[in-house]
């Protein structure tokens, strides 16, 4: 960002300094504290005296530099808890009031950015985690969803929109960052351009798949696009109901077409102005540093000869405190490489030779080992304080029977699970899925969770699931066992079993379902 936009967010951060300070010693209460702060990229905890910070990682880009600055700031201000979250960013948790204007400061030095990180901003720009190393791939967006992040940011001052801005940019390969259902969200095309949905998004009220609008966007002018969508959200969007202040509802207002041609004439309106034209990008290319071959299942061959790729997923996506600094020790001599955070909460680093790799997979065994391991869960409701369930714990509780169980991998597929209703796991997507609730037990309300089955994220084939039971939570392990289970007697995957035995499968959940 250009010196004037930084000169101007310092002096906004001296004056979050007053606003935090006010908000520790009592006088700025709870909901007025929100309004300000999530423009910074900070909340609140449930603990009012703690805080978390949400770091800004346009397409998900964890550089050597930006790792350097994580790992030196958990060190410096012994930052006790780490969260990959599924907008692709990084949240530093447990913060005093004092130490959140610091590492703001201390971020926008080192090239991060906090601003628009919450509240009624443009949210993160995601990008495909595997982005221009990806077999498969159309073409690497990389440099489309930080050139969309910097004109945002020029921006944020000057809009004000009904809410949140979610966007994604898919490389063509498979569609882990949602465009099926975002805000807007571009898949690669073969032919160089994207195809546009727009309006899409999850939540307890109106999930909705995005309307196709274009399907030849060319990279050139897709600042055109993102302009004339922020335009039709502040012309269309809901500023009286912030539940329904988000752009799927736009859709239910206006009808898909109406959106579509409304959307359509703002993008028009915005080329006939002109200015927002791009240059070809291009993302620098992988070095080439070696033909050996290694054979590993968190290994993944990249579409350069000899490189890898090694996936990371912290159980829970709870990074650990120490582990940035682990990986910056051993990478900061590896050239070319680099972490790209994904939205399952799980990290690749990139652009590795075979022996590379083999020192990273050393590095990294503490994360999952099975696909049940890798599930998504937000931080949960002992820490955020819109939470209604502890997602964190309900996950470790369901790991650790499944790991008493001896269930073979793929006996459970990887499950999304939301503490609350915003679907910040995504549990509508998720071949299981999640939401924290409450169940009524003998006239009283009981911690419970929604179910969900079915959801699936594969381009072209995005749908959400449907909802199947509410069960206890003191009963997910059991049940999650028991399902595990008959998967592996039937000598079966999930996905297989889940398919051939369903009735069967809704048998064991709705014994569970039915438990009081």
């Amino acid at each position: 960002m250009d010196k004037q936009w930084t000169d101007t967010f310092q002096k906004e951060i001296e004056g979050f300094k007053d606003a935090i300070a006010a908000f520790d010693k009592g006088e700025l209460d709870r909901k007025a504290y929100k309004g300000v702060s999530g423009g910074f990229g900070s909340y609140a905890q449930r603990d009012p005296s703690k805080h978390m910070l949400r770091l800004r990682l346009p397409a998900g880009r964890l550089t050597l530099e930006r790792l350097k600055f994580l790992a030196d700031s958990v060190e410096k201000e012994r930052v006790g808890r780490l969260k990959l979250t599924t907008c692709e960013t990084i949240q530093l948790h447990d913060l005093s009031a004092a130490q959140v204007p610091a590492l703001m400061e201390a971020a926008m030095d080192n090239g991060v950015y906090t601003k628009g990180g919450g509240g009624d901003h443009p949210r993160n720009v995601m990008c495909s985690p595997l982005s221009g190393v990806q077999p498969g791939e159309c073409f690497d967006p990389t440099p489309y969803a930080e050139a969309v992040t910097d004109y945002l940011l020029s921006i944020c001052r000057d809009i004000h929109m009904p809410r949140k801005l979610k966007i994604a940019f898919c490389n063509g390969a498979d569609d882990c960052v949602h465009t099926a259902f975002r805000d807007m969200g571009f898949m690669a095309r073969e032919d160089g351009s994207f195809a546009l949905r727009i309006a899409g998004g999850l939540g307890m009220l109106n999930p909705s798949m995005g309307v196709l609008v274009e399907e030849h966007v060319q990279p050139r002018e897709i600042l055109y696009y993102v302009r004339a969508m922020i335009d039709t959200f502040c012309q269309h969007g809901n500023y009286e109901s912030r539940v329904k202040a988000r752009t799927r509802f736009m859709q239910e207002a206006l009808g898909p077409e109406g959106l579509k041609q409304a959307f359509l004439d703002n993008v028009a309106a915005r080329k006939a102005e002109g200015g927002l034209d791009l240059p070809r990008l291009e993302a620098p290319a992988a070095l080439d540093k070696g033909d050996k071959t290694l054979s590993h299942p968190r290994a993944i061959p990249q579409k350069q000869p000899g490189l890898y790729a090694v996936k990371y997923h912290p159980i829970g996506g709870l990074l650990p405190v120490d582990k940035p600094a682990q990986l910056y020790a051993l990478l900061k001599d590896m050239a070319g490489t680099e972490v790209r955070v994904a939205p399952d909460e799980t990290l690749y680093i990139i652009n590795l030779s075979a022996g590379e790799a083999e020192r990273v997979l050393e590095a990294t065994r503490d994360g999952a080992q099975t696909r049940f391991e890798h599930s998504v869960a937000c931080i949960g409701a002992s820490t955020c304080q819109q939470g209604v369930r502890d997602s964190q714990g309900v996950l470790q509780a369901m790991v650790d029977a499944a790991r008493a169980a001896d269930l073979p991998d793929g006996a459970l597929p990887r499950v999304c699970i939301s503490g609350c209703p915003s679907s910040c796991s995504a549990h509508q997507a998720g071949a299981v899925g999640f939401q924290g609730c409450v169940k009524p037990v003998d006239g009283k309300p009981q911690p419970a969770f929604r179910m969900f089955l079915g959801g699936s994220d594969q381009a072209g084939k995005a749908r959400f699931g449907e909802p199947a039971a509410t069960i206890l939570e003191r009963d997910l392990p059991a049940l999650m066992a028991e399902l595990g289970r008959a998967a592996a007697d039937a000598g079966q995957s999930w996905e297989e079993w889940s398919a051939s035995h369903s009735q069967e499968r809704d048998g064991i959940i709705q014994k569970y379902d039915g438990i009081q």
